[in-house]
Formats: structure tokens, C-alpha cells, sequence
């Protein structure tokens, strides 16, 4: 098949540091094109792909000059895909509700992977109005918000297993790894790793508009030996500092959509200590790959119980669940459902 990818321009496909949605797009495009599809990726000129790249704009608007109107970068985008429409069999959008207007219009069938939260107000309207638009979600969780919009599957996130290597050594700390904002929860993850007597090591991105929160909720407890801020982690730092954590702390306080570094942390082996929030209960098996808890004092007693978990059946439940290939091959199945469809028509 002849298929287009839309993705996100805030970052590069795949990111130099923090970014999920343009990851897993990258993934994504790579094995497609294992499979034998023909894949165009609509991106910042800074991205790389085994796909055809289509540059849209010159360089991911974060890393990119200081400045720049995301509004004029997604316009470009959608009028790339409005020239190209004709040269693809399918069009799967990773960049929510603007495009759909054009892709409605194009008369190439067309999917989009939501990727955030779906608890918002006005995202109804949006449904009510595209009711053929086909959606694809990333947890089952994610979707009940919008229960009226065409939800054609469900479709987990996966990673390419040579991507990261598993350890199956116990790890000397706790790690943390994602935004340092309120709802990821660093301040409880510190008063766990605290309370559990271990080492906490932060690897994150402190967003502009959490920096005040940082600077006081944050930047007291980090005194570089119990608490430790190793700032944000490419491809090649995220391996090791995965591996050699006793547990990932993952306590959220917002319903996640996916959360990608479980299934990264499980790929290195490593178990995941998580709130249960958003798609935590659909990614995490209880006593298997990680323990899912309430609250801080639970978190504290599965701190305690990491022992008794078997880090190599942690990676093998990664590869059964989570594998890239996986993950392409179910998109493959709703591309060819899309266009049969349309052939009828």
C-alpha cells in the first residue's frame, strides 16, 4: 500500500530527547516499510525515516528558531497532504482535529491515532461533526470521553525490541522519567524513593510553563546523591539509565493515555511501580511486570516486594505485548478494512 503519515511538527521524527507521539511514529514508518508498504512521512526536515520524507518545515518548532508560529508550520503541513492526497491509498493523521476538514474532502480514505487526552471541552463537536472520520486509540481508557466518535480499534503502542536491551541485574535506584509537572507526579515519586530509603534518579524535561513549579516544589529536594536530576535522555542514555533502575515510579495523577516508558522500562527489564490511573491497569500486569497501586504508602510496600519479580519475564512479556511489529501489523489490517470499504462505495 501506498500510505501517508502526518506527524506532530513540535518535535522530530523520532525526537532527539523527550517526545512519545513522534516515536512512536518513527517506529512505526520503519516497519511498514519492513513489511513492504510504500510510506511517505510528513515532517520536520530534521527527521529520519527507512519511509520517502516529505519536509514540511525545516526543523522540529522546539529545537527550531525561537519563535515560530506553530500555526503557519501545521498550515503548510495540511497543504502538502492537500497536493499529495492523490498519491496515497491511505492517510493516517497523527495530528488530532485540524486536518480532518481537508482529509473529509480528499476522497482517500483516512484514519487518525489520537494521542492525547480526550477529556476536553468542545471535543464532542468536533466528533458530532466528522461522524464518518475513522479514530484509532491507544488504550481503551482513552476513549471513554468520546464514546460517540467512530472508533474503528484499539491499538497499543509498541517498540522495536533491538531498540533497548533488557538487564536482568536487581538496579541500585529508582528512576523517574517523563515532564516534571504536577500531574506526572515527581513530588510524590521523591517522597516514595525518600520513604523506600533509595536513591531517586530524575531524567526529565522541565516544560517553560512548569518552571516556577520546579524551581519550588522541586529543586529543594535534589541534592544530587538521594534525589538526582540528570536532566533529559536521548535514545542512547535512556538505555542505561532504564536498565540498571530497580523500578520505574510512575505515579500519575491524570488519565494517561498510553505512557510509553512502561512498555520502555519493561523492555529493559525493568518493573514499573504506577498509580492506577488512565491505561496503567492496561499496560502493567500486577505482580508480573509491576505493581499497581493507590497511593504513596502502597508504592512504598511494592518498593519492598521488587524482589520477587522476575526481570525476564518482564522482557518477555514485552516482546509478547509490545513489539513495533505488533504494532504495524494491526495498523496494516484497519488500513485495509478503510480501503475496502471505500472500494464498495
Amino acid at each position: 500500500m501506498r500510505t501517508a503519515q502526518l506527524a506532530p511538527l513540535a518535535e522530530s521524527v523520532p525526537p532527539k530527547l523527550y517526545g512519545g507521539t513522534e516515536r512512536v511514529i518513527a517506529w512505526l514508518v520503519d516497519e511498514l516499510v519492513e513489511l513492504g508498504h510504500d510510506v511517505t512521512l510528513f515532517a520536520s526536515g530534521d527527521s529520519r525515516t527507512n519511509g520517502k520524507l516529505h519536509p514540511v518545515w525545516p526543523r522540529a518548532l522546539r529545537l527550531g528558531r525561537k519563535g515560530a508560529d506553530p500555526n503557519a508550520a501545521c498550515t503548510l503541513l495540511i497543504e502538502a497532504m492537500a497536493k499529495r492526497a492523490g498519491d496515497f491509498d491511505v492517510i493516517h493523521s497523527h495530528v488530532d482535529w485540524l486536518p480532518l476538514p481537508l482529509l473529509r474532502r480528499t476522497g482517500v480514505p483516512f484514519l487518525t491515532t489520537m494521542h492525547g487526552r480526550l477529556d476536553l471541552p468542545g471535543l464532542s463537536e468536533v466528533v458530532r461533526e466528522f461522524p464518518e472520520a475513522a479514530f484509532v486509540s491507544i488504550s481503551e481508557h482513552q476513549r471513554l470521553p468520546l464514546p460517540e466518535a467512530n472508533w474503528i480499534g484499539t491499538i497499543p503502542h509498541g517498540l522495536p525490541p533491538r531498540s533497548l536491551q533488557p538487564s536482568y541485574e536487581g538496579g541500585s535506584y529508582l528512576a523517574f522519567l517523563g515532564r516534571l509537572s504536577v500531574d506526572k507526579g515527581p513530588e510524590d515519586a521523591i517522597r516514595i524513593a525518600r520513604a523506600a530509603g533509595m536513591p531517586l534518579r530524575i531524567a526529565a524535561k522541565i516544560p517553560r510553563a512548569e518552571t516556577a513549579y520546579f524551581r519550588k516544589q522541586l529543586e529543594p529536594h535534589v541534592d544530587g546523591e538521594n534525589v538526582q536530576l540528570v536532566g533529559e535522555v536521548d535514545e542512547a542514555r535512556k538505555q542505561p539509565f532504564l536498565a540498571g533502575a530497580a523500578a520505574l515510579l510512575f505515579p500519575i495523577k491524570w488519565p494517561e493515555p498510553f505512557g510509553l516508558v512502561m512498555i520502555e522500562a519493561m523492555a529493559c527489564g525493568t518493573p514499573a511501580i504506577a498509580y492506577r490511573f488512565g491505561s496503567v491497569p492496561e499496560v502493567i500486569e500486577d505482580g508480573v511486570t509491576g505493581f499497581i497501586v493507590d497511593d504513596e504508602a502502597q508504592a512504598i510496600s511494592a518498593v519492598k516486594e521488587l524482589g520477587r519479580l522476575d526481570r525476564r519475564r518482564i522482557r518477555a512479556r514485552f516482546e509478547e505485548r509490545f513489539a513495533a511489529s505488533r504494532m504495524a501489523r494491526e495498523y496494516e489490517i484497519q488500513y485495509r478494512k478503510l480501503i475496502a470499504r471505500a472500494d464498495v462505495r
